[in-house]
């Protein structure tokens, strides 16, 4: 089986309904604007497809199939993934993908291989669960108040947990997460994401606020470009880091993470960061290798299956960017995810997605 075309298709993204805000200088949801889906075929008419879904995704990918991914992939085999993959990461050294672009041609290669056999592609790599719980990933809303409220509606829908996304200010952000503790009590699992908002001041004031209200996980406190700064973090807190989000390099800067003793709680994976499927469950078996966790990042489709391929995830993470919360569509109302029954990652094999775009990517796309 060869390789015989690449192409790539373009589908309107809706704006999110409601908008919403992240933290003090990241801005909020997208405008409505032009996605795409990468296909890959086939000389025995297999093919497969991965997601591009934020604004402004058709252009860029336009422009990097016509210059370098169809060259590349024309007369390939399939089901060579590892080399494929590592011809992607070869081409960035001189391109400089954007990082959700390094995983794209893996994730449909990995869809393919699902199509192929008949199986959802969490069974093609392997399989450990059918379903895992999930938490709550709420957007950053406005006061305290509102958290607290967003968060009693998590809890009485299902969900195991909620991770908040707060302002970007140490000691707001530190009164907040003391304020939820207090008003869901000792048991509720609870994490923050800073979404690299804070210096190492910063990041350890709050971290101590973390670590006496007892959160699970401090998740992304800075920019992850220094790893000494996240070695001082994990040296001067007791809470859990969970590291190695959006830094380039794959499993490959996740091991330098872990080396320097800095992902206390765990490394995150994704397709979307962490260089598709591939990179994604090498990240995982490296972090097993040390005893932590490999938590999955995203609430998009193929991270759905990467959650029940992952041993070391404990959770799937469900964004909540409304204060009038409804589930997911995946989250049923034990708050448990099941995993997905169709072949390969069960995108529509039609692009004329439509509404029904929603519920294939996370309300942040």
């Amino acid at each position: 089986m060869k390789i015989t075309h690449v192409e790539v298709h373009r589908i309107h993204v809706p704006a999110a309904d409601p908008p919403f805000q992240w933290r003090h200088g990241l801005g909020g949801s997208a405008p409505a604007g032009e996605g795409a889906v990468l296909r890959i075929g086939t000389d025995e008419g297999a093919e497969g497809v991965a997601l591009f879904a934020r604004p402004g995704a058709a252009v860029m990918l336009d422009d990097l199939v016509d210059r370098v991914f169809r060259e590349e992939l024309l007369g390939q085999d399939p089901f060579q993934r590892e080399w494929l993959w590592h011809r992607v990461w070869e081409l960035d050294r001189i391109q400089e993908l954007p990082l959700p672009t390094l995983g794209l041609i893996d994730i449909a290669l990995w869809d393919l291989a699902g199509r192929v056999s008949g199986q959802p592609t969490w069974q093609v790599l392997g399989g450990f669960r059918t379903e895992i719980p999930a938490y709550a990933s709420t957007s950053t809303f406005a006061t305290t108040e509102e958290f607290l409220d967003v968060a009693d509606q998590c809890l009485e829908l299902g969900y195991h947990g909620i991770k908040l996304h707060a302002w970007g200010d140490a000691t707001r952000d530190a009164a907040l997460c003391v304020a939820l503790r207090e008003h869901v009590g000792p048991d509720v699992p609870l994490m923050y994401d800073g979404s690299a908002g804070f210096d190492l001041p910063d990041a350890i004031r709050l971290g101590r606020a973390l670590s006496e209200a007892d959160y699970l996980w401090y998740e992304e406190p800075m920019r992850e470009f220094s790893i000494t700064a996240y070695q001082r973090l994990a040296e001067a807190t007791d809470v859990p880091l969970l590291v190695g989000e959006t830094s380039d390099g794959a499993h490959m800067n996740s091991a330098d993470f872990i080396k320097s003793g800095a992902a206390t709680f765990g490394v995150r994976a994704s397709t979307t960061l962490r260089g598709g499927i591939t990179g994604a469950m090498r990240t995982a078996h490296l972090a097993d290798a040390y005893r932590i966790r490999a938590e999955v990042h995203g609430s998009d489709i193929p991270n759905h299956h990467l959650c029940m391929a992952i041993s070391n995830t404990t959770y799937y993470e469900s964004l909540v960017t409304s204060r009038t919360v409804v589930r997911e569509r995946h989250v049923d109302a034990a708050g448990l995810v099941h995993a997905p029954q169709g072949p390969g990652i069960s995108l529509p094999a039609h692009f004329d997605y439509g509404p029904e775009l929603r519920q294939f990517v996370e309300p942040g796309a």
